[in-house]
C-alpha cells in the first residue's frame, strides 16, 4: 500500500484489498485502534471503544470468503444514540451513565450481519438534540467544533480513527459536521432506515446517516440498508448531468467560504461538461426553518416529557424549554407548519425532477470556534423536505479549513442522487485523486 496505514484507506479500498487477501480485519482495526491512542487526547471523538475489536478481527479473518459480509473487517463507529448490546448507550447524558441496552439497534445488528466491527461509540450533543455539547474537537484545528450533533462520529472519520460511521439527523447532524470536517456524509430519504432503537428527539424529522471517505463508501452503506430500488420518474443518467445551483432562502446567513463554495462548484461542473443554471426558490420556502422548529420544538416536548416529569432539574434546562413550550408555539401554529411542509415538499419535488441534482450550501460557513454544534439553518429544510442529502467536500487553495456543498434530489431519489454524485465527486474534490484514492 506504499506506506499507507490501513485505516487511511476508504471504506471501498479497504474492502478491496481484504478481498484479495492484501489487508487484514485485524490489520485495519489494530491501526486505528494505534490512531485512537495517539489522538484521543487531542481529538475525543469516543465515549467507549470495544475492547473486543481486535478479537472479533480474528474470527473475521478466520471465515471462509464465502461467509463474508459485505462490510466485512470494517472498523465502523457509533453514534452513542444507538442502541449496542455489547457498549453502554448513554446519549451523552448524565442521566444515562452506563446504561446497557439488551439488544442492538437494527441499524447496528445490520452492519454486525455484514461483518463489520463496531469500534466504539462516539461523542454527541446530548441526546442528539440540545443540553450538553460533544466535548470532540475538529481534527483539523482543535479550538474549532465539528458540528454537532454527530460530532464524534464525524470527527473519528475525519482523524482515520475509524473507517466508517452511524450518525443521525434531525436538522443538520449529519450534513453540517461532515461539512465543517471535510468528509462525505449522507441523510438519505426519511424513513428508509430504521430508526428502532435510535432516542427518539423528533418522529418527522429523525433520520440515520452515515460518513465515509468517497461516494463509494456512501452507495457501499446505502446497499447494506436496501437503498437500491431507483424511484419511478428518475431522469435518465447521460454523461452531462443538468444541476441547478441555490444560494437558498438564507443567503443572508451565508459566510463568504460557504458562498466561494458554492461559486467554485458551479465553476468546477461546468469545466467538467455539465450544465449548471442558478436557481431561486419560491418566497414561501423562506418559513421553512420556522416549520422546522415549530414541528421540532413541539415533538421533542412529547419525546422528553417523561425525563422532565422523572428527573426535574437534574436534566438540563434545555428540554424543559421544549417541554414546556416556552416558545408559545400553539397547535394552529404547529398545523400551519405541518401543511406547509407538505406543500414545499411536493413543490420541491417538481422543482428538482428537473435537474439531475440540485446543489445547495451545507453549513453557513467553516467551522466556528468552540464547542457549540453550529447553526443548522441552512440543513433543516432539507430535513423536514424528507430528501437525500449528500456532502461533498470542495477543498479551496483560500480556504483553510474544510468546507462542503450538499447535493439533494426528490424524496426518494437516493439511488440516482448517489449515481450522480460519484460523477461529479472527482471534480468537486480534487484529493480524489490524490490522496484518497491510493493505488491499489
Amino acid at each position: 500500500m506504499k506506506g499507507i496505514s490501513p485505516n487511511q484507506l476508504t471504506a471501498s479500498q479497504a474492502r478491496a484489498l481484504i478481498a484479495e487477501d492484501r489487508l487484514t480485519a485485524r490489520e485495519i482495526v489494530a491501526a486505528s485502534l494505534s490512531r485512537i491512542r495517539e489522538r484521543d487526547c487531542e481529538i475525543g471523538a469516543w465515549l467507549s471503544i470495544n475492547e473486543n475489536a481486535l478479537s472479533e478481527a480474528d474470527r473475521l479473518d478466520a471465515l471462509p470468503k464465502d461467509q463474508r459480509g459485505r462490510l466485512h473487517g470494517l472498523p465502523i463507529a457509533v453514534k452513542d444514540v444507538f442502541d449496542t448490546f455489547d457498549l453502554p448507550t448513554t446519549h451523552n447524558s448524565p442521566l444515562y451513565s452506563g446504561f446497557q441496552p439488551a439488544a442492538d439497534a437494527p441499524a447496528v445488528e445490520l452492519l454486525r450481519l455484514e461483518g463489520a466491527i463496531i469500534l466504539g461509540k462516539t461523542d454527541t450533543t446530548e441526546f442528539a438534540a440540545c443540553g450538553n455539547d460533544a466535548a470532540t474537537a475538529n481534527p483539523h484545528d482543535t479550538t474549532r467544533t465539528p458540528g454537532g450533533s454527530s460530532a464524534g462520529s464525524a470527527a473519528a472519520v475525519a482523524d482515520f480513527q475509524a473507517t466508517l460511521a452511524l450518525a443521525t439527523q434531525t436538522g443538520g447532524s449529519t450534513i453540517r459536521p461532515a461539512s465543517f470536517c471535510g468528509i462525505y456524509g449522507m441523510k438519505p430519504s426519511a424513513g428508509l432506515v430504521s430508526r428502532e432503537g435510535v432516542k427518539v428527539y423528533s418522529v418527522s424529522f429523525d433520520t440515520v446517516g452515515w460518513y465515509g471517505r468517497s461516494v463509494e463508501d456512501l452507495a457501499l452503506m446505502a446497499d447494506v440498508y436496501g437503498i437500491t430500488e431507483m424511484l419511478d420518474g428518475s431522469r435518465e443518467s447521460t454523461d452531462t448531468l443538468k444541476i441547478g445551483i441555490s444560494f437558498g432562502p438564507h443567503r443572508d446567513r451565508l459566510e463568504l467560504e460557504s458562498i466561494s463554495a458554492l461559486e467554485t462548484t458551479a465553476t468546477r461542473l461546468r469545466e467538467g461538461g455539465h450544465d449548471v443554471t442558478f436557481l431561486n426558490f419560491p418566497a414561501e420556502f423562506g418559513a421553512l426553518d420556522l416549520f422546522h422548529r415549530t414541528i421540532l420544538h413541539r415533538e421533542g416536548a412529547a419525546a422528553f416529557r417523561t425525563l422532565a416529569r422523572r428527573f426535574g432539574s437534574v436534566l438540563h434546562e434545555d428540554f424543559h424549554h421544549r417541554v414546556e413550550n416556552r416558545d408559545n408555539r400553539s397547535l394552529s401554529d404547529w398545523t400551519t407548519a405541518l401543511d406547509g411542509a407538505a406543500r414545499a415538499q411536493m413543490t420541491f419535488d417538481n422543482i428538482a425532477s428537473g435537474f439531475d441534482m440540485i446543489v445547495v450550501p451545507s453549513a453557513p460557513g467553516v467551522a466556528p470556534v468552540g464547542r457549540k454544534p453550529g447553526d443548522p439553518v441552512l440543513n433543516a429544510m432539507w430535513t423536514l423536505l424528507r430528501v437525500p442529502c449528500i456532502n461533498i467536500p470542495v477543498p479551496m487553495v483560500d480556504v483553510a479549513m474544510p468546507i462542503g456543498v450538499t447535493l439533494t434530489s426528490m424524496r426518494y431519489n437516493d439511488v440516482a442522487l448517489l449515481k450522480g454524485a460519484a460523477k461529479i465527486a472527482p471534480l468537486l474534490d480534487p484529493r480524489m485523486d490524490k490522496e484518497w484514492q491510493i493505488p491499489l
